[in-house]
C-alpha cells in the first residue's frame, strides 16, 4: 500500500536522524535506544498490522489501531511532560543566572 511505503520511508529517515545525532554525541545512549525502539516498533506495526490486532486482543483492546492510538497518546503525554519539566528547569536556571549577573553589576557599580 502506498501509505505503508510513505510511513516506512519517513520512519527510516527518522531512524537515520537518530543514528546521526547519536554518533555526533548530541543524544545519549538511553535516548538513542528509546527513539530507535519506538521507530523500529512503528515500522513493525506498519509492516504487520495483524500483529497489532493480536496484541490488542490479548490486552483486551478491540482493534490493533486502537492500541496504537492509546500507546501513542500515552507516549506523547509523557514526552510533553518531560519537555515541560525541562522547560521549568531551564527557566529556573536562567533566573538564577540573571540574578547573579545583576548582583555582580550592582557590586561593580558600587566599587566605582
Amino acid at each position: 500500500m502506498p501509505v505503508q511505503i510513505i510511513l516506512i520511508s519517513f520512519l527510516i529517515f527518522a531512524l537515520s536522524r537518530v543514528l546521526l545525532r547519536f554518533r555526533g554525541g548530541q543524544i545519549k545512549s538511553g535516548e538513542f535506544i528509546f527513539w530507535g525502539v519506538l521507530f523500529f516498533l512503528a515500522i513493525i506495526g506498519i509492516l504487520f498490522p495483524e500483529e497489532t490486532t493480536s496484541i490488542a486482543n490479548f490486552l483486551g483492546v478491540g482493534r490493533g489501531v486502537d492500541l496504537v492510538v492509546y500507546v501513542s497518546l500515552v507516549t506523547l503525554f509523557y514526552l510533553v511532560f518531560r519537555v515541560y519539566v525541562l522547560l521549568q528547569d531551564t527557566q529556573k536556571e536562567i533566573s538564577e543566572i540573571v540574578r547573579e549577573v545583576a548582583l555582580r553589576q550592582v557590586k561593580n557599580s558600587a566599587k566605582k
